[in-house]
């Protein structure tokens, strides 16, 4: 059985390959070779991106000597070499003097309606639903993701030595390999997992600890109560199918409906009838589509529909 490489190691091969990309020309072969190293280990990308941002802390500093005198310039040689040669320690010592983290964090916002798909460099991705508003930090020992409003998706990439948390209010969700969603609510979040196993938990409450696995989906409470809503992987990809741009119902009222197709349009549904509101509905749209629900809903239940309001769909309105 192979030895897992330690983080020292692998930030010292790291700085290795930069000193060497810097030296030499960017041949197919050295390319080839490169990429070969980064996928042996998910670890090994960041640690390139925090060796190539020393580098470029180096080089700033070598173009602004100016007219320093040689010995000067020379001993910002010394300081590459030495990069190189100290590996993981020189390249913290090197970041911390400059005030660099190990990556930028990395802010992502969106507008009604759009839905974006975002391939984090710890090799995760996040899916981002309408109106959400989502902060990325890739620390050296935890991934770190604020979902200030809205919901995500996340394919985590394993890496059991940088855990995966998301931070939404007070509610904490961990994993280390997985697929799980967090929907931010006023008073909590609500999580589904669609793949392997995450821990949530509320800020202050820490020992209050629930795990959750593939099919799984509560809501967590910002006084940590948790109540489980949904069970079944075939409820979590309904309950996903933003992802593609649907709204997957299976029995939600009109009232329900109407307020999911709203998160995505600006062009507003408005059930105008009470009773009508608390009718239940069946069928796959798309989020962008309100119209098309609108008349879905006036054949299978007969409704008025009423489209002269600027900015309004009317269902239920009476005809005039």
């Amino acid at each position: 059985m192979n030895r897992r490489e330690t983080a020292d190691e692998i930030e010292e091969e790291a700085a290795r390959w930069v000193w060497r990309l810097d030296r030499e020309e960017r041949t197919p072969a050295i390319e080839a070779a490169l990429a070969e190293w980064l996928s042996g280990d998910t670890r090994r990308q960041g640690a390139l991106l925090l060796a190539e941002a020393s580098w470029a802390m180096l080089d700033r500093g070598s173009q602004m000597a100016g007219d320093l005198p040689l010995e000067h310039i020379q001993r910002r040689g010394v300081a590459r070499r030495s990069l190189v040669a100290g590996g993981g320690a020189a390249l913290a010592a090197c970041l911390a003097g400059a005030g660099y983290v190990a990556l930028p964090r990395e802010q992502y916002r969106t507008a009604v309606g759009e839905i974006r798909r975002i391939p984090l460099k710890d090799g995760s991705t996040a899916a981002i639903n309408t109106q959400s508003s989502v902060e990325v930090d890739l620390k050296p020992n935890v991934r770190l993701v604020k979902l200030a409003r809205g919901e995500a998706w996340f394919q985590v990439a394993k890496n059991p030595e940088r855990p995966f948390l998301v931070e939404a209010g007070a509610v904490r969700v961990q994993a280390v390999g997985t697929a799980f969603a967090v929907k931010r609510r006023e008073d909590g979040a609500e999580i589904l997992v669609s793949e392997g196993v995450v821990e949530t938990w509320v800020k202050g409450a820490e020992g209050h600890r629930v795990r959750l696995s593939a099919g799984q989906s509560v809501f967590v409470a910002e006084n940590a109560a948790i109540a489980e809503r949904v069970a079944g992987p075939s409820e979590i990809d309904r309950q996903l199918a933003w992802r593609s741009g649907k709204i997957d119902l299976a029995g939600e009222t009109l009232a329900e409906a109407a307020a999911e197709f709203n998160r995505y349009n600006v062009r507003k549904l408005v059930i105008a009838n009470r009773a009508l509101a608390n009718q239940r509905f069946y069928g796959l749209f798309r989020t962008d589509d309100p119209l098309g629900f609108a008349i879905a809903v006036r054949h299978s239940l007969g409704a008025q529909v009423g489209i002269d309001e600027p900015g309004q769909i009317i269902i239920g309105s009476t005809p005039g």
